[in-house]
């Protein structure tokens, strides 16, 4: 069944015109017929059955037959914070990150960040991620679209609280540290946020650790083997999958 989101609340038996995106893909793209049926999600995050009931473009074709009590979301909110990557990665992790459940996914300068994003680059570079997004929360069914966002320096992360802070670390790793992650992923209670932090490809200096540290990041190895900028944040989420949502 296809999944679809909508900037307005919704209620069981309304009935009102598809937005022209939605309506593109639904009736024009994938030749939709009158009876056959979506999931749409509004702007409270509520999971509604729909029925197309006509296939008309300029008048009311979709109706809402029931609330959806399917919930795929994380008890927790896990939010994603990621020293700017090369390349195409940051809509790699975006798209990957969304499917595995991420509510936010913000990517930061940092020191050894070898690419760098400025002036409009920004603005393009969000738009376009924020967009993945979307589609990747729509191919998972998702309840919710993550956020994604951008820090000028890890000094912004102090302006948002966290219940659990994560900082993926190379050396933590290489010394064979293997009990941080999970003791932080035991400490979670439900409705609790956690973050977690994972550099670019030049890795993270010494004094960035040290500032994360005094925002209360704990350092954690992801395994025996030293990860991608890329794979780090799925290894987190699989891992945190794992823990609350397959035991």
């Amino acid at each position: 069944m296809q999944h679809y989101f909508i900037d307005k609340e919704l209620t069981e038996h309304q009935t009102f015109i598809l937005p022209n995106d939605i309506y593109h893909h639904f009736v024009s793209v994938l030749r939709s017929k009158v009876g056959e049926k979506c999931e749409i999600v509004d702007s409270s995050e509520k999971n509604f059955i729909a029925q197309l009931i006509s296939t008309a473009k300029d008048e009311v074709n979709i109706k809402i037959l029931e609330l959806n009590p399917k919930n795929v979301e994380f008890p927790y909110s896990v939010n994603i914070i990621c020293g700017i990557p090369k390349k195409e990665k940051a809509e790699w992790i975006v798209q990957k990150a969304t499917e595995m459940g991420a509510k936010s996914i913000t990517f930061v300068d940092t020191d050894w960040s070898i690419a760098k994003w400025t002036g409009n680059k920004i603005n393009r570079k969000l738009e376009r991620l924020n967009k993945i997004a979307r589609s990747a929360a729509e191919q998972s069914h998702r309840n919710i679209i993550p956020k994604v966002g951008f820090y000028n320096n890890i000094q912004e992360i102090k302006n948002v609280n966290y219940d659990v802070k994560v900082l993926a670390y190379e050396e933590s790793a290489k010394q064979g540290e293997k009990s941080a992650l999970k003791t932080c992923l035991d400490n979670l209670k439900q409705n609790n946020s956690i973050v977690a932090f994972f550099g670019p490809e030049g890795g993270i200096s010494p004094k960035e650790v040290n500032c994360l540290n005094e925002l209360g990041f704990i350092n954690c190895g992801l395994g025996a083997r030293i990860l991608r900028t890329e794979t780090a944040p799925l290894y987190f989420l699989s891992a945190l999958s794992f823990e609350c949502e397959l035991r």
